[in-house]
């Protein structure tokens, strides 16, 4: 079983993007940023008042285009303006989302805003965005077990991904969530772009629920990030012993992000 984790960067690089995933053989895909305007295709243009990036109207409807045979599961953080080619705003939702190959039954979903609550912005905000994660269990029939997938996106900050109060709560609701949503024998996967530094007090409250971090100190950026830090996002595993292959995917490069794909 195959999981791929990735902040899609709102599909900025759409065209690598959709062509890798088809490829990547994957079970199961986790995306951050990923839109869905109704009634819009095509590219739309998102301002925040720092930066301004192009993105594609539904990235979510656009990836179950190439993964036919995937279910997929959206769920919204906030939404707000965004404007077409011809200048014309649009309501756009904004979130992330999970497909899971049609092999897999799905038994199980939940979710929980792991920072504030839903927010419909009359202009986007900079910083303190809402934040929401999403938990999948599938039954993996080959290997006569089942996978609890939780992913998120964590709180950005323009002053840095340091600890904080806010980051703090953040790990207290995900930790909250993993725990009512695992079962016993399950193999639990926690991914996703935490936006933290590895040495985050984060993962000593995650290691506390039995969950490894793969990801340490490596570089998990690619070439069209071009700050100093490179640490963004991170995939943790209950069960060391179930992981075949993990890797942290520099080429291709599907956003400024890179790819996380483990393998059970």
């Amino acid at each position: 079983m195959r999981i791929v984790s990735v902040n899609a960067w709102g599909g900025a690089l759409f065209d690598e993007l959709v062509a890798w995933l088809p490829g990547s053989g994957a079970d199961v895909v986790c995306l951050q940023e990923v839109t869905r305007t109704a009634g819009l295709r095509g590219w739309t243009r998102f301002e925040d008042g720092q930066r301004s990036v192009p993105q594609r109207a539904d990235l979510f409807d656009d990836v179950r285009g190439v993964l036919p045979r995937h279910q997929g599961i959206f769920v919204t953080s906030d939404c707000g303006p965004v404007c077409d080619g011809a200048g014309v705003r649009h309501r756009q939702d904004f979130g992330v989302a999970t497909w899971v190959a049609e092999r897999l039954p799905v038994v199980g979903v939940d979710s929980a805003f792991v920072h504030g609550r839903f927010v419909d912005h009359v202009e986007w905000a900079v910083a303190d965005r809402p934040r929401v994660a999403l938990a999948v269990r599938v039954v993996d029939r080959g290997a006569g077990r089942s996978v609890a997938v939780v992913q998120l996106h964590g709180l950005r900050d323009p002053a840095g991904k340091g600890d904080g109060p806010a980051r703090r709560r953040q790990a207290e609701r995900l930790v909250e969530l993993v725990r009512r949503f695992r079962e016993p024998h399950d193999v639990v996967v926690v991914c996703g772009d935490f936006n933290l530094l590895p040495g985050s007090e984060t993962f000593g409250m995650l290691a506390e629920i039995g969950l490894t971090d793969l990801v340490g100190v490596a570089d998990t950026r690619t070439s069209h990030y071009p700050k100093p830090v490179r640490h963004a996002s991170y995939l943790l595993v209950s069960d060391v012993a179930a992981v075949k292959r993990f890797e942290v995917v520099a080429r291709p490069e599907v956003s400024d992000h890179r790819a996380l794909v483990l393998e059970l």
